[in-house]
């Protein structure tokens, strides 16, 4: 089925009261060709009003305050998702005629061609960049898979290896880290043979437990919150990778938001007011919403639970696993 029913809840447990909490998510999934959002719920307790509106990059952003002293936030998205066949195939353009045709990408792409605080400009990446240009057959496609390739390969799927604010410093010193990591050395490459690359904040909708791939999924953490990276070819489209799980993206990489990197599109970023500390947990639910025998069963798919900061850091933004 290509129908999704999506619940993802967050909630933050203080250790004592706090006010003046101000909020703003990133939850309702794109709205294109390729996918069609059917429905979106958002909703909150203690309840407030919540207003709505496009960022710079067409992603949904929700906003929301409670001034009100509190000792518990819970944030609860809902939505359905219908995922579309794509018939787009990336084309044989060469990675010379790419160069070529650079300054009028930087122009067009700047912000998906420079450097961010999360995917900065490192030699380690020149290194990678050249052995996947020796690995490909010099086309644009061909390079990108070979990026993915070589993350998947090199890389450990280590969960907790890096920090929310990581950048691809920490994950290439120690060739481990998240979905979120890998895609931000993905970018890095990429932007690095002058190719415009975008972070691709999502779900990843678990397949049949029959399936091999879903333990693969099981074990790397692909399930329900992912992340992954799109690469643009000129003239036609962007088209996905996804080094977590070394798999090609297709309709059950449901897209949320995308952005320059995990900066531009967290689920949920916040401060709030008080000497209390926090406690994040995140429950992804994702199914069908009506299976091959005509049900509908909602299944857990996600459930974390991260470590209160140190007093002094009073942000709420959880990461993606």
């Amino acid at each position: 089925m290509n129908r999704y029913h999506f619940v993802h809840v967050t909630e933050f447990q203080y250790d004592g009261p706090v006010s003046e909490s101000y909020n703003e998510v990133r939850l309702r999934p794109l709205h294109d060709d390729r996918q069609s959002c059917l429905s979106f719920r958002l909703s909150t307790s203690p309840a407030t009003r919540v207003t709505a509106y496009h960022d710079a990059y067409g992603n949904w952003v929700h906003q929301f305050n409670v001034l009100s002293e509190h000792r518990h936030l819970k944030i609860e998205a809902e939505s359905v998702v219908l995922a579309h066949e794509s018939t787009a195939e990336p084309s044989r353009i060469l990675l010379a005629e790419l160069q070529a045709n650079f300054p009028n990408l930087a122009d067009d792409y700047y912000d998906f061609l420079t450097p961010t605080a999360y995917v900065p400009t490192l030699p380690e990446l020149l290194v990678l960049t050249e052995e996947a240009e020796g690995q490909s057959d010099g086309t644009i496609h061909s390079f990108a898979q070979a990026v993915s390739d070589l993350i998947h390969q090199r890389f450990s799927y280590v969960k907790g290896a890096t920090h929310v604010h990581s950048s691809i410093r920490d994950a290439l010193s120690l060739s481990a880290g998240v979905c979120q990591d890998f895609a931000h050395v993905a970018l890095g490459v990429l932007r690095a043979r002058g190719i415009p690359a975008r972070y691709v904040s999502g779900y990843m909708v678990p397949s049949d437990a029959a399936e091999p791939q879903s333990k693969l999924e099981q074990v790397i953490g692909g399930q329900a919150s992912h992340a992954w990276a799109e690469y643009l070819i000129p003239g036609e489209d962007w088209f996905g990778l996804d080094p977590t799980l070394g798999a090609p993206v297709g309709m059950r990489h449901v897209r949320v938001a995308y952005g320059r990197d995990y900066g531009d599109v967290a689920p949920v970023r916040g401060v709030y007011k008080g000497q209390a500390g926090q406690r994040l947990s995140v429950d992804v639910q994702v199914c069908p919403v009506v299976d091959d025998s005509g049900h509908s069963q909602l299944s857990n798919s996600a459930t974390g639970t991260v470590e209160p900061p140190s007093p002094s850091d009073r942000p709420q933004q959880p990461a993606q696993q």
